[in-house]
């Protein structure tokens, strides 16, 4: 962790004081560090990395992708345009740029068929689709090989309870739908975790690749095989590093197979996402105020911290209990103490302090008073990314700290910015 200033009580007041509170400050040597620990896993020839932009599609992070090589996998129509904006080539020769998704919306087709693209696709009826779109380039398959799973079930990315992906028993209606429709199939893909232990996702990319070294001699035209994310990053300890040596063997030994199995050179691809961006971004908040509640027969008290963040700038802690370690910045902290961190917004559930059950845990943290700041650590995947305007408030600034410079990469949302779409036009369309 580079030495950036949050700890500053003079610097963050400053910048609280500049652009409001909350706010998402990066760190852009957090983030060259972690790609330069993806890079060097896949620095053998036939590896790739993508950079999965769902986490964190900001500019200035997109543009720090496209300067050191990384790849982009894309899940919309609008965020290829991003990565087109950021500099990122189009086509498929070579795909820089790949769309994964299970279903096409907005403006997905027409942003294949413009930019041209590898489409990833994650059902066999989407090959039907794209046919009756006009589109006659190759494709990737995105494949559940019914193992893999997330940090919670709500993540689930293989296995029976996962959306995504053609069901490994569909594989064999699926090529042969390709090859009906002329559409090449180009790349297998599987995405066996977000969040299993770093020995389970190792072992789960061996399965994998001899499950996908057996369909590769009846693929003539595929030259590449993703095994997607799933890089750990640790939420609890700062400090625990992954150790990649095991997976980097496993990527070289697996390259190897499959170009032997083929007969051709192939590509072995990873795309992580959260192993990037999850330690560059710190969700700064303001203290508001202390209360309590008192224990009762409908359950325990709690001692509140409110703060000025809430689910709408980091939403993992409400949808899913993750945890994210917490600092509280103050001149002159009060006694260490267990609290529950919440919100400002009129919803229960808008409490950053909760366990994987969802039930409030408090923590202990040192007693600030209002005005001083609570830092929210590992907020830079899913945080700005899914953050929403829900209760009218504007989405919060971005601060990008490189080189000892602060620059306001994006500004808060104003009243004008949310009610932008908003209209009253009459539809062709009648009863």
């Amino acid at each position: 962790m580079s030495q950036y200033p949050l700890q500053d009580t003079t610097f963050l007041r400053g910048l609280a004081d500049e652009i409001g509170t909350p706010f998402l400050f990066y760190d852009a040597e957090v983030l060259r560090a972690r790609i330069e620990a993806v890079k060097e896993l896949t620095s053998a020839p036939g590896l790739a990395s993508r950079y999965a932009m769902k986490a964190s599609s900001a500019h200035l992070v997109l543009k720090q992708m496209r300067d050191s090589g990384i790849w982009i996998d894309a899940v919309s129509g609008n965020e290829i345009l991003r990565a087109k904006r950021a500099g990122f080539p189009m086509g498929a020769e070579p795909p820089v740029v790949l769309l994964t998704a299970d279903v096409f919306r907005d403006n997905a087709i027409d942003v294949i068929r413009d930019e041209k693209v590898l489409p990833n696709l994650g059902s066999i009826g989407q090959l039907g689709i794209l046919a009756q779109a006009g589109y006659r380039g190759p494709v990737g398959l995105r494949v559940n090989p019914g193992f893999g799973h997330g940090h919670v079930q709500a993540c689930d990315t293989g296995g029976p309870s996962s959306k995504h992906g053609i069901w490994i028993d569909d594989l064999p209606d699926a090529i042969a739908k390709a090859g009906s429709l002329g559409l090449p199939i180009q790349l297998l893909h599987a995405h066996v975790g977000s969040g299993p232990q770093q020995d389970e996702f190792n072992a789960n990319v061996v399965r994998l690749a001899h499950l996908f070294g057996k369909l590769l001699p009846t693929l003539p035209d595929c030259n590449a095989v993703s095994f997607g994310g799933g890089l750990p990053h640790s939420y609890q300890d700062p400090e625990l590093a992954a150790d990649l040596g095991p997976l980097g063997r496993t990527l070289r030994d697996a390259q190897k197979s499959f170009s032997e199995s083929a007969g051709r050179e192939m590509r072995v691809e990873i795309e992580p996402g959260r192993f990037f961006v999850a330690p560059s971004a710190t969700l700064v908040a303001r203290v508001t105020d202390r209360k309590s509640t008192q224990p009762n027969e409908k359950g325990a008290g709690h001692d509140f911290l409110m703060v000025d963040a809430g689910f709408v700038d980091l939403v993992r802690p409400a949808m899913y209990g993750s945890f994210h370690r917490m600092t509280v910045v103050s001149e002159a902290p009060g006694p260490v103490r267990p609290w529950a961190v919440a919100g400002p917004l009129c919803e229960s559930g808008d409490v950053f302090t909760r366990d994987d059950n969802e039930l409030i845990q408090p923590r202990a943290l040192p007693t600030p008073e209002p005005g001083d700041f609570l830092l929210v650590h590992d907020a830079g995947a899913y945080g700005a990314a899914m953050s929403s305007n829900y209760n009218s408030l504007g989405r919060a600034p971005q601060v990008w700290w490189n080189d000892g410079r602060a620059v306001l990469m994006s500004r808060r949302e104003t009243l004008d910015d949310i009610l932008a779409s908003e209209c009253e036009e009459s539809l062709a369309t009648t009863a």
